[in-house]
């Protein structure tokens, strides 16, 4: 190893690029053939900056407005520019970040190649058609159409998925000017630089550099310098080897020892190096590539967990899309950055890529942060639209966007785990005909190519339907394909008896291990949709529509307290992460507050509000005193009195109501609770303090509560309240037995479970949902008095019962006695209205609903002067 030596300052750093960001004109759809051509009129098509996408996807409506823009097809993009002059042997190279989905390239009239993926780098050696000094013309064709099993797009991963696959240039495009013999550019838009740390110990660490070189050019004689920069830009290796680069590629390999190295130990201290490639000719610099560099040790145990540098470390964190509102795919670095802050701020040490290559940024925000990366291909749902295991294109295809997700990544030392696949078996859930295709064989080529791109990482891929039943697959049985696997999980959400979360999540997991001793689990996917602007009074009392509305906001933060208690216990389980960290675009989804949005997020997709499930992990994963108060958008409440929610890490919290002390309550799983606490009659300011813990800490909240003597209106079966001609209907709460009721289940492929819109009423809103059984009855606070009780029935069978026989008590008091609800309404699905007066003593009214011969259906309660 030569003596160590500074890196030359006249000389930059990394090899330069030229950016191409303004002067593209685009246009949406068909165009003539001579559009390639520099004669081609463009002045009226769209003048747009790079990135750029033209689409529009989602927004805080429950109608899409005229801004929204999921079109899918291909857009045309033309860049005329004035090229900088080069040296005699300088060649040229367009390079994309990423266009979606697929590329064709022309430049001055003459066609330069393409790519198929819409979220690897790809390069294209230009020279023989570039002008250097002259004016030149660059044209691209992107194409994001819908895959079909007839069309380009079907032979293209992914081909199906909960999220909008953007159309455009929606990454950087530059120019680079090399010499003939440089680092290879075109090695699958990878660095050509690729460091591997071969062993660390406290003492040394030892580094293999493999720098791939190309020549274009005649055979000559070259000068290769390897060097190591610590995080103050010391030189702490380097080699230098004479080259002898023949015509064509090669590849050249150096060791190199970094005494006493520094690790990146994650969270605790992200610490990086830099490892740089220099190749000379003739004492001249050619080609310089600098890549980031972490030392670090890790391993995946099947019983205890993931350990770095040797040490034990829980990973808990988020997946995360590439979208923003508003911006699509076509994110500025300053959105990253807030990205990875929120991350960060969260209190997560491992991030999801979900479910594709993202950009380079983020890696190196990544790689900075400190954060455990699931780096993930775009195998998603099936790999096939025709049945089968795929074919031989599509497979060509997966193999190369995998070979270029590991090569361009290779270096980011955050990511440890390459996942090959994500619910590969899931077609029927998305609407696919015909018989399931058979996922298991791709899987398991692409986890071989994994392993013979990078031996030293693990592979992994995350699972949807194992042991579920609840989706037809091919039935082929894919755990243990991969090194590691992650479950996509959604209980309390998508699954049956939703309120057993908690067990239900433990169960699983602890049958996975017993059925996959020798495998590392992990928790890929949990978590449930958050609308902000939709709430509830109980979030056991109302229907789950999970692809439907509403979704109140009180409901997914308490999937997310059943979740993670589940996975924190269980050291066998390596890592969890939250689906997802933000909301985004998915054109299948029509549900919560939003149209064409995936409402999971812990933070809206503007990025502009913390949900209530937000601030639970950042009080559970915070290594600092923290408290929340839950629930501050819901400010107008329905009843009288709430339960009131705080999230804190000390062992108990005190809670203060209009400043009267409500009383201290201890917390479990960082959750407090206050039941039954009183409000009145407008403003109620609420204050929660921690109560043994290292700091004293507060947090507040004012919440509006109604005047009692204006009565209660309950809208049974909804897990949300509603406003509706101008009166406040509260979600089903107070309520024991029966079962809350929904028309019926149409599948993720039809978007939604139906409310009722075939109710003849009044206000058939309220029939969307109801409470069903023989029996249920509701203990309703109210205060004493005189009172009018309007109940809303109605027969929700077509069919129904002729021996159908209703009996209401109110207080013990029969007020309806064998009541055929469908025949007093002249028929099924037709509303009808009774009322009984009663006297209520004790500030509660008990109801009782009893039926034989049929069920009772209640649509809405009313309780009035």
């Amino acid at each position: 190893m030569a003596a160590a030596a500074q890196q030359d300052p006249n000389v930059p750093s990394q090899r330069e690029a030229i950016e191409l960001a303004t002067g593209w004109r685009f246009h949406f759809g068909d165009v003539p053939a001579s559009v390639t051509g520099s004669n081609f009129d463009d002045s009226d098509w769209e003048a747009v900056s790079v990135p750029h996408t033209w689409n529009r996807v989602g927004e805080y409506a429950l109608e899409r407005g005229p801004a929204s823009n999921n079109a899918q097809g291909v857009g045309w993009y033309r860049l005329t520019l004035d090229a900088p002059a080069a040296a005699r042997g300088i060649r040229q190279y367009l390079d994309f970040a990423a266009v979606g989905k697929i590329a064709e390239v022309w430049v001055n009239g003459q066609r330069v190649g393409g790519h198929k993926g819409a979220f690897s780098r790809f390069r294209l050696d230009v020279t023989d058609q570039w002008r250097p000094g002259q004016r030149n013309l660059v044209v691209v064709r992107a194409d994001n159409s819908k895959p079909t099993a007839d069309n380009a797009a079907g032979q293209v991963i992914p081909l199906a998925g909960d999220f909008f696959v953007h159309g455009g240039l929606y990454r950087p495009v530059t120019l680079l000017q090399l010499p003939e013999a440089s680092i290879d550019p075109l090695d699958y838009g990878g660095p050509g630089v690729y460091a591997r740390t071969a062993e660390v110990t406290d003492a040394r660490a030892v580094v293999d550099v493999r720098t791939r070189l190309r020549n274009q050019g005649d055979a000559r004689d070259l000068e290769l310098t390897t060097q190591i920069t610590d995080a103050k830009g010391k030189v702490v290796a380097r080699t230098v080897r004479p080259v002898q680069l023949a015509p064509g590629t090669a590849e050249v390999s150096d060791r190199l020892i970094v005494e006493r190295p520094h690790r990146w130990d994650g969270r605790a201290d992200p610490y990086l190096y830099k490892v740089t490639a220099t190749l000379r000719g003739k004492g001249k610099v050619l080609d310089r590539v600098t890549q980031p560099l972490g030392l670090r040790t890790f391993r995946f145990d099947a019983d205890q967990g993931f350990f770095l540098n040797g040490r034990h470390v829980k990973l808990h964190g988020v997946s995360r899309h590439q979208d923003w509102l508003g911006s699509g795919w076509a994110l500025t670095p300053e959105q990253h950055e807030r990205d990875m802050e929120l991350i960060e701020e969260l209190g997560a040490n491992t991030v999801r890529q979900a479910h594709y290559q993202h950009a380079d940024i983020w890696s190196d925000l990544a790689d900075e942060a400190g954060m455990v990366v699931w780096a993930e291909l775009p195998y998603v749902t099936a790999p096939s639209l025709s049945g089968g295991k795929g074919s031989e294109s599509l497979w060509a295809n997966a193999e190369q966007q995998l070979r270029e997700l590991i090569r361009q990544n290779y270096n980011h030392p955050s990511i440890m785990m390459w996942a090959v696949g994500n619910e590969v078996d899931s077609a029927k859930g998305f609407g696919i005909k015909g018989d399931p295709p058979k996922p298991l064989a791709l899987l398991q080529h692409l986890n071989e190519i994994a392993k013979r791109e990078d031996p030293d990482r693990p592979t992994t891929f995350a699972d949807c339907c194992e042991g579920l039943g609840m989706m037809q697959t091919a039935g082929e049985k894919l755990a243990g394909t991969a090194d590691l696997i992650g479950y996509n999980r959604y209980y309390g959400w998508y699954y049956p008896k939703p309120l057993e979360a908690r067990a239900q999540l433990g169960e699983m997991l602890d049958k996975m291990h017993g059925e996959h001793p020798e495998l590392p689990i992990s928790v890929s996917e949990y978590g449930a949709g958050g609308a902000i602007s939709q709430h509830t009074d109980d979030v056991t009392g109302g229907f789950i529509n999970f692809v439907g509305r509403p979704h109140p906001e009180e409901y997914e933060a308490w999937v997310h307290e059943q979740s993670w208690p589940a996975i924190k216990e269980r050291d066998f389980v390596f890592a969890s992460w939250v689906w997802n960290m933000f909301d985004f675009a998915s054109d299948l989804r029509d549900e919560g507050d939003a149209v064409d949005l995936n409402d999971k997020g812990l933070v809206t997709a503007d990025r502009k509000v913390k949900k209530d499930a937000f601030w639970y992990y950042k009080v559970a994963w915070s290594d600092t005193p923290a408290i929340h108060l839950a629930g501050k958008r819901y400010v107008d409440r329905s009843y009288p009195a709430m339960t009131v929610k705080a999230y804190a890490n000390s062992p108990k919290a005190s809670l203060t109501m209009n400043g009267r002390a409500v009383g201290e309550t201890i917390c479990v799983d960082f959750v407090c609770e206050w039941r039954n606490v009183p409000l009145v009659p407008g403003p109620n300011k609420a204050q929660v303090t921690t109560v043994g813990g290292e700091a004293v800490l507060d947090d507040a909240a004012t919440w509006n509560g109604p005047d009692p003597e204006k009565g209660v209106r309950i809208d049974a079966g909804n897990l949300a309240t509603r406003n509706l001609d101008g009166q406040r209907f509260g979600s089903d709460t107070f309520v024991t037995g029966g079962a809350p009721m929904v028309l019926n289940l149409v599948g993720f492929g039809g978007r939604s479970l139906r409310p009722r819109r075939d109710v003849a009423a009044t206000r058939p809103e309220l029939f969307e949902y109801w409470r069903q059984g023989e029996a249920f009855s509701y203990a309703v606070p109210a205060p004493d008095g005189d009172w009018t009780v309007t109940l809303y029935l109605f027969e929700p069978n077509e069919e129904a019962t002729a021996g159908q026989a209703l009996t209401v008590t109110a207080n013990g008091k029969p007020v309806i006695r064998g009541l055929n609800v469908s025949k007093a309404a002249g028929g099924s699905l037709k509303e009808l209205v009774r009322t009984f007066p009663v006297t209520v003593s004790g500030g509660v009214l008990k109801l009782d609903f009893a039926s034989v011969g049929g069920n009772a259906s209640l649509a809405a309660v009313e309780i009035s002067r």
